[in-house]
């Protein structure tokens, strides 16, 4: 098994030059707003929202594939007719397989809420249309000294760095820039609300080989996303919250949906997200995994475990473990709504 998961590495290195590579996915996607949609930043009720979020997958086929993600968002410069302009931090570092491939990325983000007031402002029926601009620094490397290749074997003599691999110029990191952007629209209702967006990442399509040739190219795919999310109030303290998430990036494609079941253990009205309640999700991957999700929330706080059984074609190695995700989220509720009773349309993402 050792040796299949380094021939595995080495063909992942080798093809580099061909692929396109792809960015990171959570299951708990609502957990991380900013990696969905810029858009999404200070979509939330309160002042300010801090998110972070643990995933470990493929543990039982190699070197576990472990990625980090923590973000922060807040309003800024609100108006009193509801409007207003917010900021956000998203973190993340992925490290996979044997090769310790990591990828490292710092991005912030703006974005700008146009709030309609239906019924009367903070009245049921208030719609929200933002605009979201997302920029930022990304490093990536990898560990060749980890990674074994074929023709480093002669005579019986293990000759490591003597690879065409070196002699063709691939190098141990690459640094570059990225620039996302996104739109979203949130429709309030007394028992439905919804959620619905649209976004772009990596348009500026920077370069993303790992290689030491100037001539090299491996140019980073778009990533287009599209969300929609709803919260169906059916009873008292029990919601029905349906999500499905869809992105493409070059030849991959992916699918998620299902739904969450959110249950208030008490009423507590003054505040989105912080009455004392349960929950439970499932969801569906596309021809990759069924997915499972559960926590608390209570004062403020969210906290989320997730878990993915893997279907696809790998499921004999892996034995059907995919991953498991922890995430955690805090709210600092604001005790005077901004002064004015603000409120947030769908808390969906």
């Amino acid at each position: 098994m050792k040796n299949a998961r380094l021939s595995i590495a080495a063909a992942l290195v080798l093809s580099a030059p061909v692929v396109f590579a792809q960015d990171i996915h959570f299951t708990q996607f609502d957990m991380q707003p900013l990696v969905v949609n810029p858009a999404f930043t200070g979509m939330f009720d309160g002042q300010v929202r801090a998110n972070a979020i643990y995933r470990n997958q493929w543990g039982s086929v190699t070197i576990p594939y472990v990625t980090y993600g923590a973000s922060v968002d807040l309003p800024l410069l609100i108006e009193r007719n509801g409007d207003y302009l917010a900021a956000g931090l998203q973190l993340y570092n992925d490290q996979a397989g044997d090769g310790n491939l990591q990828n490292f990325s710092g991005l912030a983000s703006l974005a700008y809420h146009k709030y309609f007031g239906g019924g009367g402002y903070g009245a049921p029926g208030g719609s929200d249309l933002a605009v979201g601009l997302q920029g930022g620094y990304t490093q990536k490397s990898i560990d060749l000294s980890k990674l074994y290749f074929g023709d480093e074997w002669l005579n019986g003599t293990f000759s490591q760095g003597k690879s065409a691999e070196y002699a063709l110029g691939l190098g141990n990191s690459i640094n570059y820039y990225l620039v996302n952007a996104g739109v979203s629209f949130s429709h309030g209702g007394s028992k439905v609300s919804y959620t619905l967006g649209v976004a772009a990442n990596n348009l500026n399509q920077p370069n993303d080989a790992i290689e030491k040739k100037q001539s090299s190219n491996n140019t980073l795919a778009m990533r287009y996303t599209g969300e929609l999310g709803i919260n169906w109030i059916a009873g008292d303290r029990f919601s029905i919250r349906p999500a499905v998430l869809f992105q493409s990036q070059a030849t991959a494609t992916e699918l998620i949906v299902g739904s969450e079941f959110h249950y208030e253990i008490s009423s507590n009205p003054g505040y989105q997200n912080f009455s004392p309640a349960v929950y439970i999700g499932g969801w569906y991957r596309t021809s990759d995994a069924t997915m499972i999700t559960a926590g608390v929330e209570f004062k403020g706080f969210r906290i989320g475990l997730g878990y993915d059984y893997n279907i696809s074609t790998l499921n004999t190695a892996s034995n059907g473990n995919g991953g498991y995700e922890l995430a955690l989220r805090y709210i600092l509720p604001n005790p005077i709504k901004f002064a004015n009773k603000r409120t947030i349309p769908c808390s969906r993402f």
